[in-house]
């Protein structure tokens, strides 16, 4: 049976949200973030030059959108009401949900944002100018650490993952092109999935399938978010893969670096110097530890070695249904959590359990990058990686058949 999130999950984040406004002088949370309205809701849309804004009392939970949202949000059982405006530039989105606040007697609001994003083109009016304001960051915190309903998704999520990755290196030969080999796998992969969930399955896609599995190659490995090459795969050529699903709205991330046919002598030097590289990342990860301790183990590892130059990133970072989310596994972000311009505590520092990481220190040369990343849980007792494709050389060379 595949995971999804019950409505009792639902049910805590809003009694969390709603336990916060004895700390503000609001009557309401309003959120602007898709993302956020997703995690408090279960009501997931693509974020367009048509603001949708989540309005949540102490005993209702409206919605404010364009009217083509409208029969999707009637399905959602944690909405309380929608109230429509018809579009945009036509309707008048911020005077419809100005209006829906007044109907709920709501005179100041905590918010993410004063407005909605200019997504697309939108242009419209400040929320402040309707009611009292004041700004709050409660859900992207909210989302740092997972509950076991979240885990068992991502969980879900990189076994697809892993099936996408045994398709690529299966299909990926000399000759072929490396953005049709990633349709084909993906396809492929999306079929497999589909037909077992069936109808398991939570839709969270148009048009595309759950589970994505692509990469770069070439000289463009070289570079950390390198694009898929116009040229068709050749013998000796280095490959950074990527795959994912996702699982009523989470994602894992599964990467490893892969070699079309024998890798050179410098190839498995700097190879193994990354799968150490990752060794000693995860080692290091556990509750109570400082996050930047992580990239500083790292990067001290880089300094033995010699290789500091070619590191381009920070060792990691969360992931849920966010594919980047905080806390980053960067050597400043102790630093960045001091920081007075940020909400963020003595212990947001610190890893935590229910905290889910990619771990994926790499290093590029001139011509080739060396990366794995593999999504990590973290545990009362330490951490159970969640990706599972083999790590090492061998089982990461595609042989050639000659």
């Amino acid at each position: 049976m595949s995971p999804s999130l019950p409505s009792s999950e639902f049910a805590t984040r809003l009694d969390a949200v709603r336990g916060n406004f004895a700390d503000t002088d609001a009557d309401a949370g309003v959120w602007f973030s898709a993302t956020s309205i997703e995690y408090l809701s279960g009501f997931n849309h693509i974020q367009t030059e048509r603001p949708v804004a989540l309005v949540v009392t102490d005993d209702r939970v409206e919605l404010v959108g364009p009217r083509l949202e409208l029969e999707r949000a009637s399905e959602v059982p944690q909405i309380d009401h929608m109230r429509s405006y018809f579009d945009y530039p036509g309707g008048n989105p911020m005077g419809t949900l100005s209006e829906t606040l007044a109907k709920l007697g709501v005179e100041r609001v905590a918010t993410d944002a004063d407005g909605a994003p200019g997504v697309m083109g939108y242009q419209g009016p400040a929320l402040s100018e309707f009611v009292e304001v004041e700004t709050q960051r409660w859900v992207p915190r909210m989302r740092w650490e997972k509950t076991d309903a979240e885990i068992a998704c991502i969980r879900e999520s990189a076994r697809w993952a892993n099936l996408g990755h045994r398709y690529l290196a299966d299909f990926t030969e000399v000759g072929a092109h490396p953005a049709t080999v990633s349709q084909r796998a993906s396809m492929e992969a999306s079929r497999a999935m589909l037909d077992t969930l069936g109808d398991q399955y939570v839709p969270r896609t148009r048009g595309g399938g759950p589970v994505h599995a692509g990469y770069i190659s070439g000289s463009e490995t070289a570079l950390p978010h390198g694009h898929t090459p116009n040229e068709r795969l050749s013998e000796g050529d280095a490959i950074i893969t990527g795959a994912t699903a996702i699982v009523d709205g989470y994602y894992s991330e599964l990467e490893r670096t892969m070699f079309l046919g024998d890798p050179s002598d410098e190839d498995e030097h700097y190879f193994e110097l990354m799968l150490e590289a990752q060794d000693i990342a995860i080692d290091a990860l556990g509750p109570g530890v400082p996050v930047d301790y992580v990239d500083h183990v790292v990067w001290e590892y880089f300094e033995e070695q010699g290789v500091t130059d070619l590191a381009r990133h920070h060792v990691g970072h969360n992931i849920g249904l966010g594919a980047h989310e905080p806390p980053y596994i960067d050597r400043g972000w102790t630093d960045h959590c001091s920081d007075s311009d940020t909400d963020f505590t003595e212990s947001d520092a610190e890893i935590a359990t229910g905290q889910v990481y990619t771990i994926e220190p790499g290093f590029y040369t001139e011509t080739t990058g060396y990366r794995h990343s593999d999504t990590v849980a973290i545990t009362d007792s330490g951490t159970e990686t969640l990706t599972y494709f083999p790590r090492d050389i061998e089982s990461n060379t595609i042989s050639t058949g000659r």
